[in-house]
């Protein structure tokens, strides 16, 4: 019994113990089953924070490079009048490759084709098997700096950088200006307000109208065609406070497609040509002796000579059928050349240069940009006296030239052209510089030679805007000779009983158009073809276009009592 029984307690001890180790080792097998799963996903987190980190930590260098770089290159944005943008600053990425640092090139080779496919891989691998560093994408998308980024090859360097968007492409081009690499401006208002740009924070508003601008050029563009210009040019300015709503010069170029401009015949004709302007001066030569109190609208000069010797020169009538009596109104109507030179002989050399001076035609002006020409000094004697009087031998800019004719259209107060905003100050007075009755006067004869058959700017008479204004056409000197080349230009100012605006259009080297058509507001017949390559049938034809254009808005925008 009691071997039997010794004998079952073993027997159930082993098989207790049997029990124990099969439970264990299943316990284990479960266990390293478990530990491997959780190895995994442990490595696969690991990883993916990683990648989160570096991505993170990608995205932290972006914002710091571009916070250090808003503080460094930032410039503030540029506005018109109506708060449209001209100049806009946005943030961009470029991308290059340093060649010394790369590990792997066929692989970066290979990894750059699949992000880049459109590049010229010939070049791109010479430049990897050269030793200096290269910018591989300026302006990268998001999505493809993504993908290099994720790369990890260390020899990828990435720069933020603020970039400047021209939304209006040429529009502008010789208002707004340009900058360098180094974000620094180089011509125009980018240039002239460079550090303004640099440390406001608002944007910089300017005194341009775009849609005005975009009219005006659009009807350049279309007649430089017609009368196959050189180039053309036009600005509008208000006469009351030398606000300037548009200045266009062609050609123009686009502004977001940076080039240097070597040509000369993109100059600023507006602001840095200077030009012989011709019989708009007469305007000036009747004005200086109605200031100085010494002839009237109905003064008469009778028996006025057909021609005049000036050094070894004749001074002649533009036209064999001006008459030789004459009064200062017809004379200016007429545009006669002796008149004028009778006119200006009365008032002397020293009171006329003195009053070109005053409306700021002779000296080099101050402006918002800084691209103006210098106006050519005259030797001064009895003949330059006497052409200078009618325009010829004498220069100044399209910008003088609209603040002459703002200075003695307005009442006779002084202006400053200017294209930037500012506040006005209701406090303070306008300077008055010349004599009470010089623009009435002025205005009223100005209005007769748009109206008036005799007048030479017929095609300006655009019903419901009492249009007035001068021609002048002049010779280009070239050489140290006159040319055949002509400057064509019409000054208008309207509305002529209180002027408000003065529009000036320029031609450069037009030429006749044997095609085109001339329409008539007064309802005369249509003429075929451009007669005489003068200002009265090209530069009005433009400017009465222009205003036809323009005329609208401007009564809406800008619905003003003076």
């Amino acid at each position: 019994m009691n071997e039997k029984n010794n004998e079952n307690i073993v027997l159930e001890e082993y098989e207790n113990k049997f029990s124990y180790q099969k439970s264990k080792s299943n316990l284990n097998i479960q266990f390293n089953r478990v530990a491997f799963i959780f190895f995994i996903f442990f490595t696969i987190s690991i990883i993916y924070s990683i990648q989160l980190i570096h991505l993170g930590s990608i995205k932290q260098n972006i914002k710091d490079e571009t916070r250090t770089s808003n503080k460094k290159n930032y410039r503030a944005d540029i506005i018109d009048i109506n708060g449209n943008y001209l100049v806009k600053t946005v943030s961009s990425i470029d991308v290059g490759i340093n060649p010394v640092e790369v590990i792997d090139k066929k692989k970066l080779l290979i990894n750059l084709k699949l992000i880049f496919p459109k590049k010229n891989f010939t070049k791109l691998k010479k430049k990897l098997n050269g030793k200096n560093f290269f910018w591989l994408e300026k302006k990268i998308t998001a999505e493809n700096y993504e993908k290099i980024m994720l790369l990890g090859d260390k020899s990828v360097k990435s720069e933020e950088k603020l970039t400047r968007l021209y939304p209006q492409n040429n529009l502008f081009s010789h208002i707004i200006g340009q900058i360098d690499d180094d974000n620094n401006g180089i011509s125009g208002i980018e240039k002239s307000f460079d550090n303004e740009l640099k440390k406001i924070k608002e944007p910089l508003k300017l005194t341009v109208d775009t849609d005005i601008q975009f009219l005006i050029r659009e009807e350049l563009l279309k007649f430089q065609k017609i009368f196959r210009a050189k180039g053309s040019a036009a600005i509008l300015m208000d006469v009351n406070n030398g606000d300037i709503i548009s200045m266009v010069s062609l050609p123009d170029f686009n502004l977001n497609k940076r080039k240097t401009i070597n040509d000369v015949n993109y100059i600023n004709r507006v602001t840095k040509g200077v030009y012989e302007f011709g019989s708009v001066f007469k305007t000036f030569t009747v004005a200086a002796g109605f200031n100085e109190g010494l002839i009237e609208p109905n003064t008469e000069y009778l028996n006025l000579e057909k021609q005049l010797p000036c050094d070894k020169f004749m001074i002649r009538e533009y036209s064999d059928k001006t008459p030789t009596d004459l009064t200062v109104e017809q004379i200016l109507i007429k545009s006669g050349n002796i008149g004028s030179v009778k006119i200006v002989q009365k008032v002397g050399e020293e009171k006329f240069k003195a009053f070109l001076e005053k409306i700021g035609l002779l000296s080099r002006i101050k402006f918002d940009i800084e691209e103006v020409g210098d106006p050519i000094s005259i030797n001064w004697g009895k003949c330059k006296l006497a052409t200078a009087s009618y325009g010829h031998g004498i220069t100044t800019t399209l910008l003088q030239l609209a603040k002459g004719y703002a200075i003695i259209t307005n009442g006779g107060f002084d202006i400053e052209p200017t294209i930037i905003k500012k506040e006005i100050n209701k406090n303070q007075k306008r300077k008055k510089i010349l004599n009470e009755g010089v623009s009435n006067k002025m205005n009223k004869i100005l209005r007769k030679i748009v109206v008036n058959k005799e007048g030479t700017a017929e095609l300006a008479n655009v019903s419901g805007y009492d249009v007035g204004g001068k021609t002048g056409t002049a010779q280009q000197s070239k050489d140290g000779k006159y040319s055949r080349a002509k400057i064509n230009t019409f000054v208008g100012i309207f509305p002529s009983i209180k002027p408000r605006y003065t529009l000036i259009v320029m031609l450069d080297e037009p030429k006749t158009n044997s095609e085109y058509i001339y329409y008539y507001r007064d309802g005369k017949q249509p003429t075929k073809g451009t007669p005489y390559n003068t200002a009265g049938w090209t530069s009005v034809e433009v400017a009465g276009k222009i205003i036809e254009k323009i005329g609208p808005i401007l009564a809406i925008k800008y619905m003003e009592v003076n």
